[in-house]
């Protein structure tokens, strides 16, 4: 059983991650470009793109999604077609062309706002929808009475351990008597993160955490819990230091302070997006190995073959585990920087 589940992730990494690109590569006899492949594998784009098979006729079948493409110019008005009209970027439609991923006029005058869903709001999409419909359900259960009445079963197994961890590890210590009022937000991006992650390591599938402007919209909202969680005390601390020199106070104390309150939301941002992409890339890399020496010699390409993957399978295993560690880590941050929000203002309160 074992053996037969590591040899379908073998051929899954392989056959829908990474051989399409390197197939169109040999298709268009240039030379290898393993940057250019991976950077294309952890972008956004305009369809779901699975392999590429050369027909005997020389020609060439894409396995894709297409998904709907939304332009606004501001001499067409809206226009609305699919993403498969571009055949891959290899031709325009209705005065638009698409190249590495991006969709522009072929008239310089004319200017368009792309507005299309791609496969990471998709993705996203379906995360969510899958959250709420996992958590809503398991609610059902619970007014219901079971899982308090009698044992819980089925997703409330699974469920219910994680929302205990987050209370009584993230948000008791941090928040204390407060976090009952923050923890439906901490709960809500624990999941949505961890689904993401893990909808990222699907063969195929979009990295939605790797993207910059996923992790950019969680981390101003953190930005904003934050600030409507401050009291005078927090800003006493930045404007005001008691028994400090006040050539230190304003020259110092008071730029880095300020500094830290816009810090704290840039390391959230930055620390999900640059560990989700990493994972990625190096497994992308390991497998590019097999073709960079394969194109040097045959032999070579084939003998490092089973190292490459065992390399890549091992890393993929890893990433399971970051992609839990990450949600983790962006959550604690957020109740941490919270509870520093208000520090000071709950001195009666009790952990």
């Amino acid at each position: 059983m074992q053996g037969n589940w590591l040899k379908s992730l073998l051929v899954a990494v392989l056959v829908l991650f990474f051989v399409p690109s390197f197939a169109n590569d040999h298709e268009e006899k240039t030379k290898l470009d393993p940057a250019k492949l991976i950077m294309e594998h952890i972008q956004d784009a305009h369809e779901f793109h699975f392999f590429t098979l050369e027909k005997k006729d020389g020609s060439e079948f894409h396995a894709t999604i297409p998904l709907p493409v939304i332009i606004y110019s501001n001499t067409k008005g809206i226009s609305i077609f699919s993403s498969s009209n571009f055949h891959h970027g290899h031709a325009s439609f209705n005065g638009y062309a698409l190249e590495e991923g991006k969709i522009h006029a072929e008239d310089p005058k004319e200017k368009i706002i792309d507005l299309s869903i791609t496969k990471n709001v998709v993705q996203m999409l379906l995360a969510l929808t899958l959250l709420v419909s996992l958590m809503v359900g398991i609610a059902n259960k619970y007014k219901k009475g079971q899982g308090v009445q009698s044992a819980p079963k089925g997703w409330q197994n699974a469920i219910e351990p994680v929302i205990t961890f987050v209370r009584d590890e993230v948000a008791k210590p941090n928040l204390a008597g407060k976090y009952q009022k923050y923890l439906p937000y901490l709960l809500t991006v624990f999941f949505f993160i961890l689904i993401n992650n893990l909808f990222g390591l699907i063969p195929g599938s979009a990295n939605v955490t790797g993207n910059i402007a996923f992790t950019i919209v969680l981390g101003v909202i953190s930005f904003f819990v934050i600030l409507f969680s401050t009291n005078k005390h927090f800003w006493g601390h930045i404007f005001w230091y008691p028994g400090v020199p006040m050539i230190v106070r304003f020259l110092i104390m008071l730029p880095v302070e300020l500094l830290g309150v816009f810090t704290k939301p840039f390391a959230l941002i930055v620390r999900l997006f640059a560990n989700m992409v990493a994972g990625h890339i190096i497994i992308l890399s390991f497998v590019a190995l097999i073709f960079i020496f394969g194109s040097m010699n045959a032999i070579a390409g084939w003998g490092f073959s089973p190292l490459s993957v065992l390399f890549a399978v091992f890393i993929y295993l890893i990433e399971i585990m970051v992609a839990f560690i990450q949600a983790f880590i962006f959550t604690n941050l957020t109740a941490v920087f919270i509870g520093q929000a208000f520090e000071g203002g709950h001195e009666g309160e009790h952990h």
